[in-house]
């Protein structure tokens, strides 16, 4: 990692101190970190052998040593054991959207070594240290808390009863995991919106839909989903756990994983800092890069546009050779969306490097939004990249600025912005972009690749002007 560190810093000295950069190439060293068992109170580490999966060498290890996949196996029945078994449990807490696709993350790893909903103690380190304490006393980061709210009258009776496990059931009571060992504790919403969000102005999307109207407690402990969980909307086969991506990576002879997180379109100045990020891995000596284009696939926003269409419009930049299909992998990252700027990014990173991505673009204004209540940005702009730096968890990361890239009015493409003609660059921004496919006009020439353009128009033409057309049905898990 030093060499490889060492060897980039010559490349490009001068990136190093360049303020305003728009993208950073988050490096993790490919050589296996030594094997951590990270245990949730009162496991063991035969148990996490038991239940974890190991990865292959070649690959950079998850937290923790070992992924964390939490579904039972199909074998001798196992999983209609595990259904009539919660069946037949005595309280079932029934899941919304964002608490399944929060159950779908834990079920395949995404967040090892977490073993299920987090109790007080991982719940307090996540939330005042933006890392959970291992086993072994090594921090893992973890920067957002994964928990399960309960009610006040639900809790009295589970505690009443003295249960010890709880099925956890979709909207028409069919269940879904079972939760052992169970542990409540108060759901201090005000303490929590404000550790990570740094405000607690209203507004915030992901607060309104999954905190204000949410219990008033938690309720966390181990799990066992009964099998995985799935949209029925189309797009499974896009939805690979770390564990099949590693596979897939395995597969492709990948020696390099780098990992490009988004929530939006892909226009040609993504696709420039892409295919730049991998020219320089090939010229830093690695023989196969292999790109994960990774959409995140949980809550977004009334405003972001829907997954079903942006996978559309992703599907379009492959086909026209925007990207390379043989170096790229599509598939769609399950969390929800904080939109919690520098604190979600770490989620974002470490979540990858547990699907054997080494490597982690990250851009300006990460995981950002407008201030809810104010006319700007609510996170500053370059915090994100910084925090990865030096986040506790994940100091086997370095960072690598790119330059910003915008449309270059004289060649008719996207570039690296080049500060010494800067009267030849348009910045358009993803409001522009937005107004102009609405109003179904063409963006430049070279800004994004003709049939993703039109996917995009076709979503905004078959927006209603309803006054709930912004309220768009996402699918939820099946």
């Amino acid at each position: 990692m030093a060499m490889q560190a060492a060897f980039a810093a010559s490349m490009f000295p001068q990136l190093a101190q360049r303020r305003g950069s728009d993208l950073a190439v988050v490096v993790a060293p490919l050589a296996p970190a030594p094997a951590r068992v990270a245990m949730r109170s009162g496991g063991t580490a035969a148990a996490a052998a038991a239940r974890g999966v190991r990865c292959r060498a070649s690959l950079i290890e998850p937290d923790g040593g070992r992924l964390v996949e939490l579904v039972v196996p199909e074998e001798g029945g196992r999983r209609e054991a595990a259904r009539r078994e919660a069946a037949a449990l005595a309280h079932q807490v029934r899941l919304g959207r964002v608490e399944t696709e929060w159950l779908h993350v834990l079920s395949e790893g995404w967040a090892s070594p977490l073993r299920g909903f987090m109790r007080e103690a991982e719940f307090l380190q996540a939330l005042h240290f933006n890392a959970i304490r291992g086993g072994d006393g090594a921090m893992v980061n973890m920067s957002v808390p994964i928990v399960l709210p309960l009610g006040d009258a639900q809790r009295r009776a589970i505690e009443a009863s003295g249960a010890r496990r709880v099925a956890l059931v979709d909207a028409a009571d069919r269940p879904l995991a079972v939760l052992s060992d169970i542990e409540i504790y108060k759901h201090n919403k005000e303490e929590r919106i404000a550790r990570t969000w740094g405000t607690t102005a209203p507004g915030l999307p992901y607060v309104d839909e999954a905190i204000t109207n949410a219990g008033d407690w938690l309720i966390g402990g181990d799990l066992e989903v009964i099998e995985p969980i799935k949209y029925n909307d189309g797009l499974d086969q896009y939805r690979l756990s770390p564990a099949q991506l590693r596979e897939e990576f395995a597969r492709r002879n990948a020696d390099a994983v780098f990992a490009f997180q988004l929530r939006n379109p892909v226009h040609n100045g993504h696709a420039l800092l892409m295919t730049d990020t991998r020219k320089r891995l090939l010229e830093m000596g690695y023989k196969n890069p292999v790109l994960l284009l990774h959409p995140l696939g949980g809550f977004t926003k009334a405003d972001d546009v829907p997954l079903s269409w942006r996978m559309k419009q992703h599907e379009k930049v492959l086909e026209e050779g925007v990207l390379n299909p043989e170096s790229t992998v599509v598939a769609i990252f399950p969390s929800p969306m904080h939109y919690a700027g520098p604190t979600e990014v770490q989620w974002h990173a470490k979540a990858r490097i547990n699907a054997g991505a080494n490597f982690y673009i990250v851009g300006r204004d990460p995981a950002g939004m407008g201030h809810p209540t104010e006319k700007r940005d609510l996170y500053d702009a370059d915090h994100g990249k910084k925090v990865l730096s030096m986040a506790p968890g994940l100091e086997k990361l370095n960072i690598l600025p790119f330059k910003v890239a915008a449309y270059d009015t004289k060649q008719k493409k996207m570039d690296f912005f080049d500060p010494s003609r800067k009267d030849d660059f348009l910045f358009i921004s993803g409001t522009k972009m937005r107004t102009l496919a609405k109003n179904r006009q063409s963006p430049p020439d070279g800004f994004m690749c003709p049939g993703g353009w039109k996917v995009l128009v076709e979503y905004y033409d078959s927006l209603t002007p309803s006054a709930d057309s912004s309220k768009l049905r996402e699918a939820v898990a099946a």
